[in-house]
C-alpha cells in the first residue's frame, strides 16, 4: 500500500546547498578543492564522535598541501552559500504539506548561518556538533526524528552523500539521493530508493511512498 511520508530530512551541505563551489573558490580552483573536500570527508567519517568542524577542514587543508589561509577563507564565504536550482521551488511546496528537517555534518554555528539561506524555515536543525556525532553515525538521524517527533516509517531522507546511506539504513528511513555533483555511492553501501542528480522527483516521492516501484 502506498503511504505518504509526514516529514522529510535533508542533508544541507550537499542535498540542498552548493557548498562545493565555495570549497572550489576558496581552494583556488577545482581540483583542489575537491581533493580538499575529500581529506575532510575522509577525516569526518573516521572520527565518528564529534570533533570541531572547523578543525577538520583546517587540518585536511593542510593535509593536501593547501596551508591554513583556504580555511579562513572558506569560512569568511560561508554567506555566500547558494541553494542549487530547484531547491527554492521544492522546499516552498514542501512545507505546505511535511515539516521538514535539517542533518548536517557541521558546527552549530555554520550550521545555523547556512540554513539562513533557505527560502523557508525548518522546524529543526541538528548539526553534528550539537549530536555529538558526525553521520554517517545513527545518531543525528536519531535526534531528528525524535525532536520532530517522527517515525521512521512516515520519514522521508534526502541525502547528500552516498555515505548517509549507511546512517538512514540503520536507522530505517527511507532514502532519496539528490546526487548533484556525481559522486560514487561509497563500497558497501546500501542502494538508495531513488537517486536523482535533480530535485525535481521528490515532491511527488514525499507524497506516494509507491512512486519508485
Amino acid at each position: 500500500m502506498n503511504r505518504q511520508y509526514d516529514f522529510v530530512l535533508f542533508d544541507l551541505l550537499t542535498a540542498l546547498l552548493d557548498s562545493w563551489s565555495l570549497w572550489n573558490t576558496a581552494a583556488g580552483s577545482e581540483s583542489a578543492g575537491r581533493a580538499w573536500r575529500a581529506a575532510y570527508l575522509r577525516r569526518t567519517y573516521a572520527c565518528g564522535a564529534y570533533r570541531p568542524y572547523e578543525t577538520l577542514v583546517l587540518e585536511a587543508a593542510q593535509e593536501v598541501g593547501l596551508g591554513t589561509r583556504v580555511a579562513q577563507r572558506l569560512d569568511d564565504s560561508w554567506s555566500n552559500l547558494q541553494p542549487w536550482s530547484g531547491v527554492d521551488e521544492t522546499l516552498l511546496e514542501l512545507k505546505r504539506t511535511h515539516r521538514l528537517g535539517v542533518v548536517t555534518n557541521c558546527s552549530e554555528r555554520l550550521g545555523h548561518l547556512a540554513v539562513q539561506r533557505l527560502p523557508v524555515t525548518i522546524d529543526v536543525v541538528v548539526t553534528s556538533e550539537r549530536a555529538g556525532f558526525y553521520k554517517p553515525n545513527p545518531k543525528p538521524y536519531q535526534m531528528a526524528l525524535d525532536e520532530l517527533g517522527a517515525r521512521p516509517s512516515n520519514t522521508l531522507f534526502v541525502a547528500g552523500s552516498g555515505f548517509d546511506l549507511f546512517g538512514t539504513e540503520a536507522v530505517g528511513i527511507d532514502t532519496f539521493w539528490h546526487n548533484r555533483v556525481g559522486l560514487d555511492r561509497p563500497d558497501g553501501a546500501p542502494p538508495a530508493m531513488l537517486e536523482s542528480d535533480s530535485l525535481a522527483p521528490l515532491c511527488q516521492l514525499a507524497n506516494n511512498k509507491g512512486l519508485q516501484k
